[in-house]
């Protein structure tokens, strides 16, 4: 593919996620609901970088230390 049927398509596609997550809470009730999953997964994402920088900080000192 070239650089422009990429840019595109991936325009396309995050557009279309943005929609169906917009219309989602409407389909079949609460289960389908894909704003609330994809806060989810971002909250999470975040502690985990959270974790992962702090745990890199202490690396970061526990070497300091040695030398």
């Amino acid at each position: 593919m070239n650089k422009w049927t990429e840019l595109l398509l991936g325009l396309i596609l995050v557009i279309g996620a943005i929609v169906v997550a917009f219309y989602s809470s409407q389909w079949f009730g609460a289960s389908w609901n894909f704003w609330s999953a994809a806060g989810t997964v971002f909250k999470g994402g975040l502690f985990w970088v959270i974790v992962g920088i702090g745990a890199l900080f202490i690396l970061l000192g526990i070497s300091d230390l040695k030398g």
